[in-house]
This record gives C-alpha cells, sequence and structure tokens, in this order.
C-alpha cells in the first residue's frame, strides 16, 4: 500500500474539512492508499507560509509518505508559482500530490506537468476573480455612501479613557468603565504618553 497524508484546507472559521476529509478517507480506501495522517487547516489557499502543510512537506522530505491526498490542487495552492515550486519539491522526494479525482500532480511525466499548470492556473486565476469581486462590491458600497470599517471613537471616549488613565486605571478597568476595545485603550494611552 501506498504511505499517504490527507490535506484538509479551509479558507475560514466557519468552515469545516468534515467532506473533505470523509470524501478523501472513501477515496484512499478504493485507491489503495494507507492513510498515516489527517492534517486540517484554517487559512487562505493564497498563504505561501501555512504551518500545517509546512509540516507535510517536511514529513514528505524525510521520506515517510509517497502521496499527498487533497480534494482538488486550490486545496494545496491557490498560486501557480507556489503549486508548481512545491511540486517540485514533493517530486524531488518520491512524493506526489493526488487531486479527489485520481489526477496525481506528478511532475516526472509529460501528463502531470500539463495538469499542474492547468490547474494551478485555473486555481489563480478563480482567487483573482473573487478578489476583484470583493474590490468591486467595496466600489459600490462606497459609491452609495455606505460607511466601511470600523466607527472612530467620539472625542467624549478618548477624553474619558485619557482621564481614567490619569487616574491610575488599568487597560482592563478602563475598557470595561468606557466601553471601549481594551487593544484601543492601549494604543490611546500609549500615544498619551509619548
Amino acid at each position: 500500500m501506498i504511505r499517504a497524508i490527507i490535506y484538509c484546507r479551509v479558507s475560514t472559521d466557519d468552515q469545516n474539512c468534515d467532506r473533505q476529509e470523509r470524501d478523501l478517507r472513501e477515496f484512499a480506501d478504493r485507491a489503495g492508499y494507507e492513510v498515516v495522517e489527517v492534517v486540517r487547516e484554517t487559512a487562505s489557499g493564497a498563504k505561501n507560509n501555512r504551518p500545517e502543510r509546512k509540516k507535510i512537506m517536511a514529513t514528505a522530505r524525510a521520506r515517510k509518505v509517497s502521496a499527498v491526498l487533497v480534494t482538488e490542487a486550490s486545496r494545496w495552492s491557490r498560486s501557480t508559482i507556489d503549486l508548481l515550486g512545491t511540486l517540485q519539491e514533493l517530486n524531488a522526494w518520491g512524493v506526489s500530490l493526488v487531486t479527489l479525482s485520481g489526477i496525481s500532480l506528478d511532475l516526472s511525466t509529460p501528463q502531470g506537468k500539463l495538469m499542474a499548470g492547468i490547474l494551478s492556473s485555473v486555481a489563480e486565476f478563480e482567487r483573482d476573480t473573487i478578489c476583484e469581486r470583493v474590490r468591486s462590491g467595496l466600489a459600490s458600497a462606497a459609491a452609495k455612501g455606505v460607511k466601511l470599517g470600523r466607527p472612530r471613537l467620539s472625542e467624549n471616549s478618548i477624553q474619558l479613557v485619557h482621564q481614567l488613565w490619569a487616574e491610575g486605571k488599568s487597560y482592563s478597568q478602563i475598557a470595561a468603565l468606557s466601553g471601549v476595545s481594551r487593544t484601543k485603550v492601549a494604543a490611546l494611552c500609549r500615544k498619551s504618553a509619548a
């Protein structure tokens, strides 16, 4: 049996990896993979410095597995450069990235190189399209006069924070008494001390 790690990734805390893990375990059973570890991560696919993915790369470098199973290439990376770079590293260690559809992104074969290029380009296009939609939505909201971001503190709130600070109250006490977040209280107090 081929030793494999299952890698599941979601982008936000309100999502979970349950479906990905279930589907990949079923796939591994059908395809004859021995799952030695399941790794779950919550992080943007556009970020290349994901700690759980780094652990998988270390395991691959140590040649403890022969495959990394993902539901789709975009779960591993949404950047063409990152996907191809990590695939080259995995290939050097004799490890393939295998998608749920059974496509092995093995850069030692012409088919693997072609599929890796196509899938990474599609993933990057999808990420760029999402970013474009978000920028467009923010611009549309701003054009309609919608105020974006956190509301500014009133002058009265700022004065109250300074007064309480002068009285020797702690950041937590000031936050509780003023209704201003502890982080903002700390910033205001440091600013007034400077």
